[in-house]
């Protein structure tokens, strides 16, 4: 897909052009790449957000530890079908 857009800062381009080129690579590389981990920043930052979130709302519900959920689910099962069951 072609896109084109106009930079405010011409120095910017000149430095950018420059860099891409000593390592190689065209702007367009190195424009591609800086919006794609841009993306993915964003997305971490999300993501993130949504966790710390789910855990409020874990600790607003009075949720347990996993290690204390399994080890109760383990007691019940040593209590219905034993201690020596695997």
């Amino acid at each position: 897909m072609k896109v084109t857009f106009t930079l405010s800062d011409e120095a910017l381009y000149r430095a950018v052009k420059a860099r891409a080129a000593a390592s190689g690579r065209t702007v367009r590389d190195v424009v591609e790449e800086a919006l794609a981990a841009w993306l993915e920043r964003d997305a971490d930052t999300e993501d993130a957000a949504a966790a710390q979130e789910a855990l409020r709302e874990y600790e607003r519900e009075g949720g347990v530890a996993a290690a204390d959920y399994f080890e109760h689910i383990a007691a019940e099962l040593r209590a219905q079908y034993g201690p020596n069951r695997p």
